[in-house]
């Protein structure tokens, strides 16, 4: 069986409001057609290139949302073409993306990543300048802001991550009252996503507990 019944449980377990991103960067074509077969329709994709590639060879009613890093150049691959954006992280991509989506004739919903850990090798929006930057994206029509995204610092103990998911919680509470469109918390993982869900996420990203382990 390519998605075993373990996978299959852990989907029936989610509730039916939560949307999950099966992750599927770097996973065979047989292995995505088989969870689609399934009834499953949210992919999410890492890298441009590999999103291409997959997206000719499977269904065109598939929702395909975008999870990596951003780069300004292959923006132009995924406007339009991916359901949802979840980590835009600078004025300058956003800009980019309103004007491809402005020239395409659509609106382009994305995610704000923020990085409530300070690291500075992470990507995001500390939560010091977020104020600043919505108002920033305001004026950006060919977009739609739809909420927060975030990774939390690495840790083998789930519980250990759950004040991060939530932060972005209750920030997302706050700046629902300035910016009502601001609906989607994108937090959680293979890893923790049981704790994202108690915490209030209602969009999860999870790949290994689905397919299985990538091939090395």
């Amino acid at each position: 069986m390519i998605i075993s019944s373990k996978a299959q449980e852990i989907l029936k377990a989610i509730p039916s409001l939560v949307t999950v991103v099966a992750v599927s960067k770097l996973q065979p074509i047989e292995k995505i057609k088989a969870l689609y077969d399934l009834g499953h329709r949210d992919f999410g994709e890492n890298y441009v290139q590999e999103f291409i590639q997959k997206k000719d060879l499977l269904p065109k009613d598939i929702r395909w949302h975008f999870i990596g890093s951003l780069q300004s150049k292959k923006l132009k691959f995924l406007v339009g073409a991916v359901q949802l954006i979840h980590s835009v992280d600078s004025l300058d991509h956003a800009v980019k993306i309103n004007g491809l989506a402005e020239s395409l004739g659509l609106q382009q919903k994305i995610l704000v990543q923020i990085n409530l850990s300070n690291e500075t090798t992470k990507s995001g929006i500390f939560e010091s300048d977020l104020e600043a930057f919505l108002m920033a994206l305001k004026p950006l029509a060919s977009i739609l802001v739809g909420g927060f995204m975030t990774m939390p610092p690495l840790d083998q103990e789930p519980e250990k991550v759950r004040p991060y998911f939530s932060w972005l919680s209750a920030l997302l509470n706050n700046y629902k009252k300035t910016h009502p469109a601001l609906s989607i918390l994108s937090m959680g993982t293979s890893h923790d996503y049981q704790v994202a869900l108690e915490q209030g996420s209602n969009c999860i990203r999870i790949g290994t507990l689905l397919f299985g382990e990538r091939e090395k």
